[in-house]
């Protein structure tokens, strides 16, 4: 989706419309998740730190993400692409490969131009925001289209055209080169595909190594065999949270642990998993980052186990020079449960590991009474109706009353213990609830990012 996350806070918020707009952690050491466009003419963009955020685009809309919203909105857009086709590979909340042969008719690149526009007049009615469409016969050159297509647009890569298309473009434009792989080839002299391809797959092996180097030098000729996935096997589940402040007292860091072994249950048990191996992370005040793991005599989706192997892992790490980040997960899984491990859990198996709310932030977890409303996040007063939060501190909040089809509403400032203040739900983006849109015929493979 075009900058998935900004575009969803400003349908919902008239006053946010064209203006700079960042998501992301809004504590110390937060980073940046979207960046609306407007706010990337500044050069704010997404895993930047919000403090350098802050310092590029003083003037922009700072909002900590409703990831909630987020992913129902997510799921409108992936219910329409399975429309097209029953193979469907998510790759994230916003983006997702469709094989569009699979899904009955790949017989030109008319038919193809016709599922893309189709698609995208269908996200656009379902949810009110924009999508971008690449079009080709492989999920890289797909890939590589719909970032040429964005903002709110479609590219078609047309069979034959590939090897011409990539040449001129930079190493980084192929997927799998990062920072560290780009450097290192341009220490080497390859700044472009066709340098790539002209270095040959023996010199990529020996820059790269083997198996990157081989995979390399095939993305270089416009190869790409991959196919489209339907369901990708998960094999981990883990969840994990940064601190604005380093956590130094012991007895917090453990009660921290045993809350994140709960929400990794909860995670767990959504999915109708369960896991053999329990793993403990740990990054210190110096960023070093230290990883433990136990594995158990089989999977268990019990709460008390895995807190109970947290806390041993936990034993075995020094924290006493304070702790950034922690982070529990489980892996091995299976779906099913043994249940002799219950036994680790004096005999109990807890049926709910608690009510914390899947998506809650540490900053939110650990600020004062006066940070209990989250920048952006909905409310609602008796008498002014809905709105959002646009900060607060102090012992105030301020709140910006408009709806997602109304004109640019009204500030007002409460007590954040206001009894007409409440939090709230989010409005939908349009009349139009969760829909499906018109199947449309096309052949190939295309990248969807709306």
């Amino acid at each position: 989706m075009d900058a998935f996350f900004a575009s969803v806070e400003q349908a919902s918020k008239p006053s946010l419309r064209g203006k700079a707009v960042v998501v992301g952690g809004l504590g110390p050491r937060g980073v940046v998740a979207t960046a609306s466009y407007e706010a990337r003419v500044f050069g704010v963009h997404s895993a930047m730190p919000m403090a350098q955020a802050r310092r590029l685009a003083p003037n922009a809309a700072y909002l900590a993400p409703r990831f909630a919203f987020y992913r129902s909105i997510s799921d409108q857009v992936m219910g329409l692409l399975r429309d097209l086709s029953p193979l469907v590979e998510p790759l994230s909340l916003d983006e997702a490969f469709v094989d569009l042969e699979a899904g009955g008719a790949a017989r030109d690149e008319a038919s193809a131009r016709l599922a893309g526009a189709r698609l995208r007049a269908d996200i656009r009615t379902v949810t009110g925001l924009t999508g971008s469409v690449g079009l080709a016969a492989s999920k890289m050159l797909a890939k590589i289209a719909s970032e040429q297509a964005k903002p709110d647009g479609l590219v078609v890569i047309e069979p034959g055209t590939e090897r011409t298309l990539l040449g001129p473009m930079p190493v980084r434009t192929l997927p799998g080169v990062g920072p560290a792989t780009g450097d290192h080839l341009r220490r080497a002299g390859i700044h472009t595909v066709d340098e790539l391809a002209e270095a040959g797959e023996d010199e990529l092996v020996r820059l790269l190594g083997r198996a990157h180097g081989h995979a390399l030098y095939a993305m270089a000729l416009a190869r790409d065999e991959r196919p489209v996935v339907a369901e990708r096997e998960t094999k981990s589940v883990s969840v994990e949270d940064t601190y604005d402040v380093d956590i130094h007292d012991r007895v917090r860091v453990g009660a921290e642990v045993r809350r994140l072994a709960d929400r990794c249950v909860r995670r767990l048990r959504g999915a109708g998993l369960s896991g053999r191996t329990i793993v403990l992370k740990v990054r210190r005040y110096d960023f070093s980052t230290l990883t433990r793991s136990e594995t158990l005599r089989g999977p268990t989706d019990d709460p008390a186990v895995v807190r109970e192997a947290a806390a041993r892992l936990l034993e075995s790490v020094d924290t006493t020079g304070g702790v950034r980040l922690l982070g529990v997960g489980v892996s091995g899984l299976a779906d099913y449960t043994q249940e002799d491990l219950f036994a680790q859990a004096a005999g109990v198996r807890e049926e709910d590991p608690g009510e914390e709310p899947e998506d809650a932030s540490a900053e939110e977890r650990q600020a004062p009474a006066e940070r209990r409303w989250p920048a952006g996040h909905d409310v609602r007063h008796a008498a002014h109706g809905h709105g959002w939060v646009q900060g607060s501190g102090l012992g105030r909040v301020t709140v910006r009353f408009e709806t997602p089809g109304s004109e640019p509403g009204r500030v007002r400032t409460f007590r954040i213990d206001d009894p007409d203040l409440e939090p709230a739900q989010p409005l939908p983006l349009t009349a139009r609830g969760p829909g499906k849109g018109e199947r449309a015929e096309a052949g190939g493979v295309g990248s969807a990012r709306p």
